[in-house]
């Protein structure tokens, strides 16, 4: 069904099996049917869904390939009060790791610092010039936090200066990994550990339980926040053991928040009172992954761990300034790049990726934009930003069913570096190749994958009406969170309704409308789409269908249930 902006996927009609499990677990029956939609029919998926628990959803973290190894040898060092440094990356899911070993082994009176590059001077991750620096500075132990697993000039600068490098990251290997003492890493093929899909910052966790659990100790509550923070930022799913942990940290920061989370929570300017999932990845984590996007992610750290309030609320200003100024740029790109397409300079009615370079851009917002235009018209993206000796560095973002990581790996003999997971990757290249990979890229596209329209689809999970719009609703809602990847909040069919009145165009960018159906009639809102406007002021005395959200609204003290639209369709 084609709708303004969208290619819908219409949820099945309930069957009578949909309505007895609606019945049999007093849900909503347009929450049953998502559940339904999303392959979740057998009481055994359903509860191990709906009711998390350690013991089916948590694996021991000595089944990580050389966990046992590592802590032997960072207890080692601890005791011999040898230097320690922690090589972090500039993203959320970096500077969460990075805080979450310092808050774990400072109170062990380790000797420990901690390094986060910068994005323009030092690039992605540990290098072999890092590692000489430490030596100089007396650390004989490295461990990298979200980062490491390509670092193969480093590990053998680190042999070469007998430095112990423990690597932990979650990124997908090579065909081969770095010299190293040990590595943590669960895409390991010999790793025995059977979630793979932990963040940076749930590998670094896993680790420190398992240390403190030797040492008989309780884990600090600080990891539990930093868990939950760092693994919704870097949209890792939201399945199994992260599930069960983003969870727990919601119940935990929702019930008594650090200094950190207070102070971010007053940077959202927001009078909800209970975080959720969607608040974390949309209003909490940007504000910090504008540190590493366009100045020092170190302050990040400071920022979560620090105890004096003023020193923390200072950097919590600079977090929101920093976070706006991000908006800006990023708005400024992505314009740049929609301006090309639209122009046909890059043409997606014929071609299957999109891939633009600039020397202009800001490094840290173009995986962000990648991300707009992957979601705009539904095409693989490639955006690089050409520096001073013609490297063109950038970030990939994929469509559903296109494993990005694979496809560079194709074609690795033309990059100068490469990493990343299957949804998301980045890359380095002399200018000159650009076109060669362009041209290959296509070619593997055009043999592997069928020609997509360069318009997104939307999936609907089941049929609403607006009776069925109410505190129920809302409620059975809750079972399904916390939402983010592989466990979207859920978009309902609603069919056919009538508009009460003219819309109204609000900011010259949202579109309000009233809806009415069997005797109810509904606000319902479209934000960010003022194409819609036009469209819906034309159809008083007709009928539409919308693709619609669920949720409850917080505003000026104020609670009450909203209807954000996705798309219309006539």
């Amino acid at each position: 069904m084609a709708g303004a902006k969208y290619v819908w996927r219409l949820p099945e009609p309930s069957s009578q099996a949909v309505l007895q499990l609606a019945a049999s677990y007093n849900l909503s029956l347009p929450v049953m049917q998502t559940l339904a939609s999303r392959g979740l029919t057998t009481k055994e998926e359903l509860d191990s869904y709906l009711f998390s628990t350690f013991e089916r959803d948590v694996a021991h973290p000595g089944l990580l390939k050389d966990a046992e190894k590592a802590i032997t040898r960072i207890l080692r060092a601890i005791q011999k009060k040898e230097k320690i440094l922690i090589c972090g990356d500039y993203d959320v899911d970096g500077i969460t790791s990075s805080a979450m070993i310092m808050t774990c082994l400072l109170p062990l009176h380790a000797d420990i610092n901690f390094f986060l590059p910068n994005r323009i001077k030092d690039g992605y991750g540990l290098s072999a010039k890092i590692v000489q620096r430490a030596a100089q500075n007396g650390y004989s132990v490295i461990i990298t936090v979200d980062n490491g697993i390509t670092s193969f000039e480093a590990g053998l600068e680190a042999q070469r200066l007998g430095i112990d490098l423990i690597i932990t990251d979650h990124h997908k290997p090579h065909d081969h990994v770095p010299v190293s003492y040990a590595i943590v890493n669960p895409h390991q093929d010999t790793c025995l550990y059977p979630y793979k899909k932990l963040a940076g910052v749930g590998v670094t966790f896993k680790l420190m339980t398992l240390l403190y659990e030797q040492l008989k100790k309780k884990l600090p509550d600080k990891v539990y926040e930093l868990m939950l923070l760092g693994t919704v930022a870097d949209v890792v799913p939201l399945t199994g053991e992260n599930r069960f942990w983003v969870r727990h940290g919601l119940s935990l920061i929702n019930n008594e928040e650090s200094l950190a989370f207070r102070i971010l929570k007053l940077n959202m300017r927001s009078s909800k009172t209970q975080l959720s999932s969607t608040d974390i990845g949309f209003s909490i984590a940007p504000q910090l992954n504008a540190l590493g996007r366009l100045e020092d992610a170190r302050q990040g750290v400071f920022f979560l761990i620090g105890t004096d309030e003023e020193k923390v609320a200072h950097i919590g200003t600079v977090l929101r300034e920093l976070n706006e100024a991000r908006k800006t740029i990023e708005k400024a790109v992505f314009n740049d790049v929609d301006a090309i397409i639209r122009s046909k300079k890059i043409d997606v009615t014929q071609e299957r990726l999109i891939l633009a370079t600039s020397h202009s851009w800001q490094p840290g917002v173009i995986g962000l934009v990648a991300s707009r235009l992957v979601h705009a018209y539904n095409r693989p993206t490639i955006l690089l930003s050409i520096d001073r000796q013609s490297q063109a560095k950038g970030s990939c973002r994929s469509i559903s069913g296109l494993n990005m990581f694979e496809l560079l790996q194709e074609h690795k003999d033309l990059l100068t570096s490469f990493g990343g997971h299957a949804q998301a990757a980045g890359l380095s290249l002399p200018v000159e190749r650009v076109p060669l990979l362009k041209e290959r890229i296509e070619a593997t596209l055009a043999r592997t994958l069928p020609f997509m329209e360069p318009k997104p689809g939307l999936t609907l999970d089941a049929e609403i009406t607006l009776p069925e719009v109410n505190k129920k609703l809302i409620n059975d809602l809750q079972y399904l969170e916390p939402f983010g990847n592989e466990n979207p909040q859920p978009v309902f069919y609603l069919k056919q309704v009538s508009l009460v009145e003219q819309p109204q165009l609000l900011k010259d960018a949202h579109v309000k409308c009233l809806v009415f159906s069997e005797g109810i009639i509904k606000p319902v809102i479209f934000f960010n789409r003022p194409d819609l406007f036009s469209l819906l002021s034309t159809r008083m005395n007709e009928g539409v269908s919308l693709a619609v959200q669920a949720s409850e609204n917080h505003f000026n003290g104020k609670i009450s249930i909203e209807l954000q639209g996705l798309d219309v369709a006539l």
